[in-house]
């Protein structure tokens, strides 16, 4: 590719990356002083007794080309051999870019504060700041290779999915994640996943509401609200099936949350890294991107003018 003819071509960059041109390019800034900062040392950390710039040019010699690559990878997740040959090097300085680019492209999204909290000690901050008091809470699955170890074979075999899995619960709020669980294996049910959770003191307006797999979860009174479980001997009153549907009807948002953070393939194909971490690594950029999504498109929405009654 012509990296210099994608970045004047608007069409192609939304395609590639899954922003908008206004989106990447407000990206770039932040991006770009984290690169700064990262590279003021040398490969080994110590301080430079050169000045950056000297050796052969790479194919990524901007920090504008060098988000493309990432959010390029994270947005259609190729293998390596395809990715270098488009980008114009061999699969190793693939492999090495990869490496080195996802975890600042993590700290730019930290720096713009679009990253989820992962500690529920520091969750009660997050939510008393939160207009929305209604949260949605579920899991997702994520495919992964299948481990050679037997044991951590049957950890990860997720019966409902049929394949090996690891797991990550979302709290969410107006259409951004607020929460993301650590990665645990497949076969962890939502409930043990979101034990954690009960230590949380949530607003006391607020409401969690969630599906059938979060029954028994010890929260404040009045705040887990799930739907109606079907007897097994007769069926639902009128009135619990009409809860129910309203309940699904407002639960679907986190489900068009899920598919927005999975827009990012990395983390709807199977993973095929098997560096320790990378897998939960993934998942946090993935929903730090759907946040920065959200925030310019929901910024992007022009106010309605009130209606004036006479």
């Amino acid at each position: 590719m012509d990296l210099n003819q994608v970045l004047r071509k608007p069409n192609i960059i939304r395609i590639l990356t899954g922003l908008t041109p206004e989106e990447f390019h407000d990206l770039v800034p932040a991006f770009t002083q984290v690169w700064e900062e990262h590279t003021r040392p040398n490969w080994l950390g110590r301080k430079r007794q050169r000045a950056k710039g000297a050796g052969p040019r790479g194919q990524l010699d901007t920090p504008e080309k060098k988000l493309l690559f990432i959010l390029f990878y994270f947005r259609h997740y190729p293998v390596q051999e395809v990715l270098g040959a488009l980008f114009g090097f061999n699969q190793p300085q693939a492999n090495k870019l990869i490496m080195r680019l996802t975890p600042l492209l993590q700290q730019t999204l930290r720096r713009e504060l679009l990253l989820p909290q992962r500690q529920t000690a520091r969750l009660d901050q997050v939510l008393a700041e939160c207009p929305e008091l209604k949260l949605l809470l579920d899991g997702t699955d994520r495919p992964v290779r299948r481990p050679q170890n037997p044991q951590k074979q049957r950890d990860h075999y997720s019966g409902r999915r049929k394949r090996h899995t690891v797991k990550n619960l979302l709290l969410t709020s107006q259409r951004a994640v607020e929460y993301l669980s650590p990665t645990a294996p497949g076969s962890q049910s939502d409930k043990r996943l979101a034990e954690p959770l009960e230590a949380v003191a949530f607003p006391k307006a607020s409401v969690v509401i969630t599906d059938l797999g979060f029954q028994g979860l010890q929260l404040p009174p009045h705040t887990l609200l799930h739907p109606d479980r079907k007897p097994r001997t007769r069926e639902l009153a009128p009135w619990q099936k009409s809860f129910n549907r309203l309940v699904a009807g407002v639960r679907v948002g986190v489900e068009h949350v899920i598919g927005g953070v999975k827009r990012c393939r990395i983390v709807s194909d199977i993973l095929r890294h098997l560096k320790a971490g990378f897998n939960d690594l993934v998942m946090e950029v993935a929903c730090g991107l759907h946040n920065f999504r959200e925030l310019h498109r929901a910024e992007a929405i022009p106010a309605l003018a009130p209606i004036q009654m006479n």
